[in-house]
């Protein structure tokens, strides 16, 4: 009995193994950008523009109700994303993550953790 358990435990870890994988080649493209290089969207079904570097042109990536806004490590509504990020200064200093899923060619996430400076 207890081979046939781990047998079934080892089958069931090379499953998960291989789920693994397949997920982590969704398709999904993250690019890391300052601040100063990023136009936000002027609503929830438009573009938002970055620079990949400082010598790159703009790109575009379109944006829709479902892109997940994330300030600080929580869900927050575009608004909020936006009102935050235009009150920050030091533009050069913060950096966002963009989550652009390739297959349907939608950002479906960014994300912003602030910097946070000692007094």
């Amino acid at each position: 009995m207890k081979i046939k358990l781990l047998i079934a435990a080892a089958t069931l870890g090379l499953a998960l193994s291989a789920a693994a994988a397949t997920d982590s080649n969704l398709g999904v493209r993250a690019y890391e950008v300052n601040l100063s290089d990023f136009r936000m969207a002027r609503d929830e079904n438009g573009t938002v523009g970055f620079k990949e570097c400082d010598k790159c042109e703009f790109i575009t990536k379109r944006v829709s109700p479902s892109t997940n806004y994330m300030l600080d490590g929580r869900s927050v509504s575009p608004e909020k994303f936006r009102k935050a990020l235009h009150k920050v200064t030091d533009r050069e200093r913060e950096v966002l993550t963009i989550l652009h899923h390739l297959q349907a060619d939608k950002v479906i996430e960014i994300s912003v953790y602030f910097v946070r400076t000692g007094s």
